[in-house]
């Protein structure tokens, strides 16, 4: 069965980093996709935090650029999202996904991220 299973989430003080990992499983890989990270916080809409292309382009949100770099592993069935200078708005369930296809984003287990001092 595919699956992509977030985790790394934690609970952090402002200005904290932490690094999110999603892996790909029954035979699913990013090759030949765009991926992408998401979040939802409480009450919130699903938003984009970062992308990536099969080419390997990177987008962030504006929320997030600067603070944040997206990558993959070489096997192409690990994603990371690295974060730093968390920021209490930054509290979201984080999820991974494929960005273009038309589905639910913000959907399955995601990993917690919660910031506070």
């Amino acid at each position: 069965e595919m699956q992509l299973v977030e985790s790394g989430g934690d609970s952090v003080q402002p200005g904290g980093s932490l690094t999110l990992s999603c892996t790909a499983s029954g035979g699913f890989t990013f090759v030949g996709r765009d991926m992408g990270w998401y979040r939802q916080a409480s009450g919130k809409e699903c938003e984009l935090v970062s992308s990536i292309t099969r080419d390997g382009i990177t987008l962030y949100s504006d929320s997030m650029k600067g603070r944040a770099t997206i990558s993959q592993d070489n096997a192409k069935t690990t994603m990371f999202l690295q974060m730093n200078n968390l920021q209490v708005e930054d509290t979201a369930v984080y999820y991974c996904a494929v960005a273009s296809i038309p589905l639910p984003k913000c959907w399955g287990q995601g990993t917690p991220v919660t910031v506070s001092s």
